[in-house]
């Protein structure tokens, strides 16, 4: 059976989602590898980013972002309670791009898809990136968290009930493996990568070039929407 792979392209269609355990299993092999891409920036002085080029199989380039909080800013429980679960709902509250997000199909209760909806300054126009998470939450030790997101294609006649769902606009597409680890100081890791393109005719080397630096501004726009909650 060959290996499930992460990436952008083609898009996967309903029914050809693998296995859930594939899924994870695909999004852990991936943050391994990150050890070994090229280092970036550091934003924030906290949000270490890293990338690595489009390889075989790859729709587009890969980029991490990576930063570790302390239990006075937000613990394991806090952090899972708001990315591990209905995670887009939640990414609507702390991302400004973000203004409609729809659950489409509830596969399992750890395996969702979802359509979210951007909106960015004109002239460019609205995106719509559908995707399936799937999470998984482990309580051995380390504590460890993942989601991982990969693109659906709802444009097949079988599908039309759940394209029927999706928002009006451009379809961008993007692929991503989150994690939250509890270091043995009670310590939050915090890690993200992402492969993506918006569509349309933003230039690839636009969007390249300023992915760092946006999926940095992630960090703290979590945080500071996590702290407003228990106020």
């Amino acid at each position: 059976m060959t290996e499930f792979k992460l990436t952008i392209s083609p898009p996967l269609k309903p029914a050809g989602i693998p296995s859930e355990d594939a899924i994870i299993q695909a999004g852990k092999k991936l943050l391994e590898e990150t050890q070994s891409w090229k280092k970036g920036k550091t934003y924030q002085k906290v949000v270490k980013t890293s990338s690595r080029a489009k390889g075989p199989g790859d729709g587009a380039p890969w980029h991490c972002r990576m930063s570790v909080h302390k239990p006075e800013e937000a613990t394991f429980d806090q952090m899972w309670d708001k990315l591990g679960k209905n995670k887009p709902l939640n990414e609507k509250e702390f991302i400004p791009d973000i203004d409609k997000v729809t659950k489409v199909k509830e596969i399992s209760p750890t395996a969702m898809i979802w359509t979210l909806h951007y909106k960015f300054p004109p002239p460019v126009s609205p995106r719509v990136f559908t995707v399936l998470q799937v999470t998984r939450l482990s309580e051995e030790a380390p504590r460890t968290g993942i989601i991982v997101s990969i693109p659906i294609d709802l444009s097949s006649p079988e599908d039309a009930d759940l394209a029927n769902l999706e928002e009006k606009g451009v379809k961008g597409r993007y692929v991503s493996v989150e994690r939250i680890v509890k270091l043995e100081d009670g310590s939050i890791e915090w890690q993200m990568a992402t492969s993506s393109t918006p569509g349309g005719d933003i230039p690839s080397v636009i969007v390249e070039w300023t992915m760092a630096s946006k999926i940095s501004e992630d960090v703290p726009h979590f945080m500071n929407w996590l702290h407003g909650l228990q106020k």
